[in-house]
């Protein structure tokens, strides 16, 4: 079986794949990636199906290298890649040979990077996924970030061309859509205007579980405590300090806090690449709007992953015989 050595790890450089299911009755939560279509689209440059695991890792990747041929690519955002010194793109795929050194630097103008490697990260399967979930010591590389040294196998997977995205995967400056509630009733109107009506940035105080959003105090006229309920990805939950938090993959499954609404389903990935210290927006939309634009970005990515272009990389003879 081919392996992955980690010589240096950049910050939260996890296993992910697309997270548990059906679970939240027990107390987990999905995990997976914080922006998926970054992620499926990372796993699709390298030949994977949607489900195989790779990593994901926050602001900079690390340092790895291999002791068989593999295929590799990176997404999320712009980001620095080198092979022994020599520049690669992102959201494209690359040949990683034996004493080669692959090393990602610093993203620029996003949060989270992915990593996949042709075949998967072949981890095993816990609870029915190799998504890491860290707050539980779950799946992934025991159960935690991983560090230089770990030793990482990857599935075999039959040779493919290489490819490139042909078009940027799109990002958007629109106000992020969330839809009302559940305790959207615990807020009057004067905090509604409030909440809508304002720029709210983007914290420091951030991980996989949830980030701090920095702004006017929002207050709830019904009070700050509720019959603990369930919660989803997106949940903007208000405590009593009038910040707002916003739960994410790894969020716990219920909590306290009254809810004022949700993210949409198809900004949760945008609101999780914006670097801390920018302003966002919030607009109020239907239920039924947020599942049309939901359908509208699932087909776009398709789209975007079944139109992935051949590219043409010269190699010696024993790189082509390697692979």
């Amino acid at each position: 079986m081919k392996h992955l050595r980690i010589l240096q790890a950049g910050p939260m450089l996890t296993v992910q794949d697309l997270g548990r299911k059906g679970l939240l009755h027990a107390g987990v939560s999905g995990s997976g990636p914080m922006d998926a279509p970054s992620f499926r689209i990372a796993n699709a440059l390298v030949g994977n199906t949607q489900d195989m695991a790779a990593l994901e890792f926050a602001s900079a990747g690390g340092t790895f290298e291999v002791a068989e041929p593999v295929r590799f690519a990176v997404t999320g955002g712009d980001v620095d890649i080198r092979i022994d010194g020599s520049a690669m793109h992102p959201w494209e795929s690359h040949n990683l040979f034996p004493g080669s050194i692959l090393h990602i630097g610093g993203l620029r103008s996003a949060v989270w990077g992915y990593l996949a490697f042709s075949g998967g990260i072949d981890t095993p399967l816990i609870l029915g996924s190799r998504a890491t979930h860290l707050r539980t010591g779950l799946g992934g590389h025991e159960g935690r970030c991983l560090r230089a040294g770990d030793l990482l196998p990857i599935g075999s997977l039959d040779a493919m061309p290489l490819l490139a995205l042909t078009k940027p995967w799109r990002r958007s400056n629109r106000p992020i859509n969330v839809v009302a509630g559940p305790q959207g009733d615990y807020f009057d109107a004067l905090t509604w205007r409030r909440f809508l009506g304002s720029s709210f940035v983007v914290s420091s105080s951030r991980d996989r579980m949830a980030q701090m959003l920095d702004g006017p105090a929002i207050a709830a006229c019904r009070g700050h405590d509720i019959v603990s309920d369930g919660t989803t990805l997106g949940s903007i939950q208000v405590p009593s300090s009038g910040r707002l938090i916003v739960l994410m993959a790894e969020r716990q499954t219920t909590g306290g806090y009254p809810k004022i609404a949700t993210v949409a389903s198809v900004d949760v990935p945008r609101l999780a690449q914006t670097p801390s210290g920018l302003a966002i927006r919030f607009r109020l939309i239907s239920q039924a709007a947020a599942e049309a634009l939901l359908v509208a970005e699932r087909q776009a990515l398709q789209d975007v992953i079944v139109s992935l272009s051949e590219k043409t990389t010269p190699m010696s003879v024993a790189q082509e015989v390697a692979l």
